[in-house]
């Protein structure tokens, strides 16, 4: 066909889509056969061992006479339990994010000494960013995307360091230690930005970071026109940062971080594969698919304390007949806890204290109620090899939502998290193996006879 205009470009193109889709489906009984494990993951959904690390380690099951059966679910942090770490920062009366940081990328406690100077790192690291980084690169293109406007700033910031190629150690904890203290000002200004000049909804505003500020702090006090937030609000976002900073080698977005690192790429081009990772709503969006669940199903039921109505609208959501049609309710169900994700547990505990706080009890109560009724009717309805429970996306969303932070902004706040995960993969990827990650495919295309183009129809 001729191509002569934009209308017959979409046309081929389609075509050309068409093409691929019938000759790009395999076989689903070749990877049975190939015993290949879809997803990197077995038939029962443990994951295939691929490395080893000292970061951080997810429990879901133990092992009794000999048999591997489900178990509470707990998360440690370099051998730590993430209960006992949480227990006495909040107890402590002290925000964790920046302490748990030290821990994963150092692998050690810091005493008061080493913390202060740790956050006197950050808070150097946050006037970094150079004068004309924000008005050049953030509000010249201006992104409805916050996490591609993430990693092109990510991106971009290669251009401005003088070693951006060194992957010798001391610059690569350099360059991540920069990148932690920058990610907050980065999606936020980000946002900012998107506000004004796409949506027009109010005046250009920033705020720029205060030194004697934590992280979730700083958040709060660059996102609001007033900067002003309560303790709370604030040790309810820390919590969050702290209990999102790390989950194991296995997440797809450090998998990646590590398998680019592996190639002996620079920093920035590593994180900003983490972060094209984190930004499918099958790792860091999922939360904002819970929100907008919740959304749905307040609409669609007329009594919240109605356990029955309540349970025939999340049937008719598992059977694909409502909200999104994918047979999904979102926040139940982990890829490896089974009876129970602690990071959920944990933040459940400051969601209704929020709640309270905001005068907000009833969704509080909704939330639990779909909580309960949505783990008996998957367990009931589904072949669940293992356990289900609720996880942390189920209550992250209903925090960020009470906190007024934009559903734009809950992935990069992820991302804001992660990025001190990612970076302690990196150091240990860098210090532990010199060779680049290269996985097996079988090829299930057969061998053809080449047509010459004159025999070609």
């Amino acid at each position: 066909m001729a191509i002569k205009n934009d209308s017959d470009l979409s046309r081929y193109v389609s075509s050309l889509s068409d093409k691929f889709q019938n000759n790009g489906v395999i076989d689903p009984e070749l990877f049975i056969q190939h015993k290949v494990n879809k997803g990197l993951r077995d038939p029962k959904g443990k994951g295939v061992l691929t490395g080893l690390t000292n970061i951080s380690d997810v429990i879901a099951k133990k092992v009794v006479d000999g048999e591997e059966i489900p178990c509470e679910g707990r998360l440690y942090y370099r051998g730590y339990n993430i209960n006992d770490l949480c227990a006495d920062f909040l107890q402590g009366d002290r925000f964790g994010f920046e302490e748990v940081t030290y821990l994963l990328l150092f692998g050690e406690l810091p005493n008061p000494n080493e913390l202060n100077n740790f956050k006197a790192t950050l808070a150097k690291y946050r006037k970094s960013l150079p004068n004309s980084f924000v008005r050049d690169i953030i509000m010249k293109a201006p992104s409805n995307d916050m996490m591609n406007s993430l990693a092109r700033s990510v991106l971009t910031l290669y251009s401005y360091d003088e070693k951006a190629n060194d992957t010798s150690l001391k610059n690569v904890l350099s360059q991540c230690l920069q990148l932690i203290a920058l990610f907050p000002l980065l999606s936020v200004y980000g946002y900012q930005a998107y506000e004004y000049y796409l949506k027009e909804s109010h005046s250009f505003f920033i705020h720029e970071p205060k030194d004697e500020l934590s992280t979730a702090e700083n958040i709060l006090h660059m996102l609001r026109i007033d900067s002003k937030y309560t303790k709370l609000e604030a040790r309810v976002l820390d919590l969050a940062l702290v209990l999102h900073a790390e989950h194991g080698g296995g997440n797809n977005s450090t998998f990646t971080a590590r398998a680019v690192t592996s190639s002996g790429t620079d920093t920035y081009s590593a994180i900003a594969a983490a972060l094209g990772s984190l930004k499918g709503p099958k790792h860091g969006g999922a939360n904002i698919k819970v929100s907008q669940m919740f959304g749905d199903i307040k609409k669609n039921v007329a009594d919240w304390k109605d356990d029955e109505e309540i349970e025939s609208y999340l049937s008719k959501i598992l059977n694909k007949e409502c909200f999104d049609k994918s047979g999904l309710i979102y926040g139940i169900g982990h890829a490896v806890y089974s009876l129970s994700d602690p990071r959920a547990l944990l933040l459940k505990k400051f969601t209704r204290t929020l709640s309270e706080e905001k005068g907000l009890m009833r969704d509080f109560d909704l939330y639990s109620k779909v909580e309960e009724i949505a783990i008996k009717l998957i367990s009931k309805q589904r072949r669940i090899y293992k356990g289900v429970s609720a996880n942390i996306d189920f209550y992250s969303g209903f925090i960020y939502d009470m906190l007024g932070l934009p559903q734009e902004l809950y992935t990069p706040i992820f991302a804001i998290s992660r990025i001190a995960g990612w970076s302690a993969h990196r150091m240990e990827e860098l210090l532990n193996s010199s060779k680049i990650m290269r996985p097996a495919y079988n090829c299930a295309q057969p061998a053809l006879d080449y047509v010459p183009m004159s025999e070609r129809k």
